[in-house]
């Protein structure tokens, strides 16, 4: 088994070593005896996975996957993502290719998924009459809510919001990094509809000794231990009082995907994605940094300053990732396209973490000349902004095209990946490739 990828899917954990799948499925004690067996703590964790004990676990072959834990659900869901490639199967992770985002607003079928867990019961029945949101901690009045709490005691809005996963673009570092293998599709701005961060904040009252939010999912932690959390992040409160940030019911309209965070989610834009906690069931308020799980070490952070490929780097000297990087899309044509026409309409998409995009260029000169693009304003803040431009080309033969985006700060993305150990924030130009026939 390879060491350079930290995410594996049960398929592919099975299928090249049954017994260290076990091992890793069901715990650090899921050992077998000489004969095979599963023993110990494994197969009490198997049991507590299944809710029932398994009389014949004598008879289970190395490697059997229990039929009840076989039928896949969160695969059979995966299968309305219209044409996204899935990158693992257990936790689900799959990204959109970039031709298929070339709407402003990305469709749920289209959007990316990013999971760190397997999906809650409530999602998987899609029924929300037992949720409750608890917000508590260093505030003046906790509070409980249920969804129509939520919807009738709040101002509901409705706002375009991009969500990017910190380790888009990844698989283009080398050395390697660890972690799912994002090429450029781990983003998407849906219209999402919910109430303000800020108002629930100000309903429960926030003390003065508030710092950082806390934000916890039903989702549950692959090893099946309920005492796990499989994420837990959270943001400054400055960025949770942003009237941006939302606490969302709805993705475009319409309940949000069980797989996209159903029944309710935050929403905090222009940060990485795992800001933006699915299946939310509690916010807390803390007068610490949060601590929770891929809140510490290097998990969604990026050392402070510049190093070498392949350096290892001191966790001490990680830092949090908080606004992402300036950023653009080529959307059509796909790569890879023969045209038989000198002129070619590009489009695409850019945004910009917490600011805007300014401006937008093209080449299809490897850069040796820049071409402005018409740039659309966004709709609201965060959302991504829509692109386009007109090339001709002067003769038949290969040509590349790259987009680069600038930011309202003069920021402009680079053309080459500043590499970090986790694989984050490759914010490096779009390229693709088209030959012209003509």
């Amino acid at each position: 088994m390879s060491k350079s990828r930290a995410e594996r899917g049960i398929c592919e954990l099975y299928q090249e070593d049954p017994e260290r799948a076990d091992y890793l499925v069901f715990g650090r004690r899921a050992e077998r005896d000489r004969r095979g067996f599963l023993k110990g703590a494994g197969l009490a964790t198997m049991g507590a996975m299944l809710g029932a004990t398994i009389p014949f676990h004598r008879n289970m072959p190395a490697g059997l996957i229990p039929a009840a834990l076989a039928e896949e659900t969160e695969l059979e869901l995966f299968k309305g993502k219209d044409g996204l490639t899935l990158l693992n199967d257990r936790p689900i992770n799959a990204e959109t290719p970039p031709h298929l985002l070339d709407d402003a607003v990305t469709p749920n079928n289209r959007h990316f998924v990013r999971n760190n867990g397997t999906l809650p019961e409530m999602a998987l029945k899609m029924d929300a009459s037992d949720w409750r949101l608890t917000v508590d901690g260093a505030v003046n009045n906790p509070m409980e809510l249920s969804l129509d709490d939520l919807k009738s005691k709040f101002p509901v809005v409705k706002l375009k919001l991009q969500i990017e996963c910190g380790g888009n673009g990844r698989a283009a570092f080398n050395p390697p990094a660890k972690g799912n293998q994002w090429t450029l599709g781990a983003v998407g701005n849906a219209e999402w509809t919910g109430v303000r961060y800020r108002d629930l904040l100000q309903a429960v009252g926030v003390k003065d000794s508030v710092v950082y939010t806390a934000h916890y999912g039903m989702d549950g932690h692959l090893s099946g231990d309920p005492d796990k959390l499989p994420i837990s992040r959270g943001v400054p409160i400055a960025k949770a009082m942003e009237e941006h940030c939302l606490v969302a019911f709805e993705m475009n309209g319409e309940p949000i995907p069980a797989l996209n965070g159903f029944p309710v989610r935050t929403v905090c834009p222009g940060w990485p994605g795992s800001t933006s906690q699915k299946w939310l069931r509690r916010i807390q308020l803390r007068d610490v940094v949060h601590d929770g799980p891929k809140m510490t070490g290097s998990s969604y952070r990026v050392p402070g300053f510049p190093v070498a490929p392949g350096t290892k780097v001191d966790k001490k000297d990680f830092e949090i990732i908080e606004s992402m990087p300036v950023k653009s899309l080529i959307t059509a044509p796909q790569t890879n396209q023969s045209v038989a026409s000198r002129t070619l309409e590009v489009r695409g998409q850019a945004w910009a973490g917490d600011r805007w995009v300014q401006s937008m260029d093209i080449s299809y000169d490897f850069g040796a000349s820049w071409q402005k693009a018409e740039l659309d304003p966004p709709p609201n803040p965060f959302s991504w902004q829509q692109w386009r431009s007109e090339i001709s080309f002067p003769q038949a033969g290969y040509y590349e095209i790259w987009a680069r985006a600038t930011d309202n700060d003069g920021i402009q993305q680079p053309f080459a990946i500043n590499w970090n150990p986790k694989g984050y924030l490759n914010n490096s130009m779009h390229r693709i490739a088209v030959t012209v026939t003509a």
